[in-house]
């Protein structure tokens, strides 16, 4: 067992998702195997202690372990796969990336610095996993012995978190970092437009509106789109949209051609197709599972 899982089994966590000392840093647990399933992560780091994940973008798959971290860089939907036992559960944490520290640490480091110039000159994609190097294991260790006392979490916890975003501004992810921080590039520009998407998802959005907001053509946009998330902007949509509205079914109890509508569909049919389309099972039998889990 590595020093990080050792350090992880020190918490008494349940299984899922649950929060830690510090508002921007969340533990995570699975018991049991997950099969490839749809999900949606923000913008963060994931480090998995114990166990492993592996992630499917693009007819492309990655695995996130404890010798691999990932990186997400904007919101990210994709398909995701745990293998994890009661006996070896997977074990991991997961820290927000703070967009003003990520700016102050590029501006410190400078636009010469070798991690601002790896790789060649294509649109980044907005995900991927960076081998754990020494010095970030290392970090992170640091951080969860802090996140053991509240006290050492609010005084030392910040600065753990900026050390490790700045190891991972030395790691395989840089460049999609560096794209993130930019004011023009076009990895920036789909950025925004993400954005737009999140905020505005039951909207009536179309692929000219948001490559206009974004200040490029179309057909720029809509290949810049793709090289960053490995959908189409409506694809992209589609996927959020479906998201939301399997989170207000499962978390909050809402009906299923309610939920629909709060997510932008005007047909509940189509909702119903494309939910079980996307997920394997229609929001009912959803919410079945959900209750006997």
């Amino acid at each position: 067992m590595t020093q990080l899982g050792k350090l992880m089994q020190q918490f008494d966590l349940p299984d899922g998702f649950s929060r830690s000392n510090l508002p921007s840093v969340r533990f995570f647990k699975a018991e049991q195997s997950i099969p490839r399933c749809p999900l949606v992560y923000d913008p963060g780091i994931c480090i998995v202690a114990q166990g492993k994940k592996i992630g499917y973008l693009g007819g492309k798959s990655f695995p996130y372990d404890a010798n691999n971290y990932l990186v997400t860089s904007v919101t990210m939907p994709f398909e995701c796969e745990t293998f994890a036992t009661p006996e070896e559960p997977v074990l991991g944490i997961y820290i927000e990336i703070d967009l003003p520290l990520l700016h102050e640490l590029i501006a410190q480091l400078g636009e010469n610095h070798p991690s601002a110039s790896r790789g060649d000159s294509a649109v980044p994609c907005a995900i991927g996993p960076a081998v754990l190097e020494p010095e970030m294991s290392e970090a992170v260790a640091r951080l969860l012995k802090c996140l053991q006392s509240k006290t050492e979490s609010r005084i030392l916890g910040p600065g753990l978190l900026r050390e490790i975003l700045y190891r991972t501004l030395g790691g395989q992810q840089a460049p999609v970092l560096y794209a993130l921080a930019s004011h023009n590039g076009h990895f920036a520009r789909v950025a925004r437009a993400l954005k737009l998407i999140q905020n505005d998802y039951a909207e009536n959005l179309d692929v000219e509106s948001l490559a206009q907001q974004a200040n490029m053509s179309t057909s720029a946009f809509h290949r810049a789109f793709k090289e960053v998330t490995a959908d189409s902007p409506l694809q992209y949509l589609k996927k959020i949209r479906l998201s939301k509205a399997r989170d207000f079914i499962v978390q909050q109890g809402m009906k299923a051609y309610v939920a629909a509508d709060k997510v932008g569909y005007e047909s509940a049919s189509q909702f119903s197709r494309e939910f079980k389309r996307y997920f394997g099972q229609s929001p009912a039998e959803m919410v079945r599972e959900s209750q006997t889990a």
